[in-house]
């Protein structure tokens, strides 16, 4: 995926933020092929609306702690079962697993291309490990 350093910086701290609250399987799809809107998808789930909320919460306080951007719209806030950041070009989905099951985002663009997000603070827990 080539796209803007603002771009990729968003990705990185919505990956680290979602990891940080345990979010599950955080999946980067790249839609910039197919919309004009938004270059890339950026999807995660928890168990439970508390952890969606808990997860999307952290992706916006990491956000403009780290880049100094707020979300142009905020979904989904009232009942947390799906949450929806819109970041202009890094549109954020935090849903609990079986709505993220049942409405199935990365087979509906299963056509772009995806990759699995890793987990930041593992790479550098690894590169600290090595290093000893």
């Amino acid at each position: 995926m080539t796209c803007s350093q603002e771009t990729q910086d968003i990705i990185r701290v919505v990956a680290a933020a979602a990891y940080d609250k345990l979010a599950t399987d955080p999946v980067l799809i790249d839609v910039s092929e197919r919309l004009l809107l938004a270059d890339a998808f950026v999807i995660a789930s928890a168990p439970t609306e508390r952890q969606v909320r808990a997860i999307a919460e952290n992706v916006m306080d990491e956000v403009a702690t780290e880049l100094h951007l707020r979300p142009e719209r905020i979904e989904g806030r009232s009942d947390a079962r799906w949450m929806l950041l819109d970041y202009g070009d890094v549109v954020v989905h935090v849903l609990v697993e079986e709505d993220r099951a049942y409405y199935a985002l990365e087979k509906l663009w299963g056509d772009q291309p995806a990759q699995h997000l890793a987990d930041p603070g593992a790479e550098a827990d690894q590169a600290h490990v090595r290093a000893v």
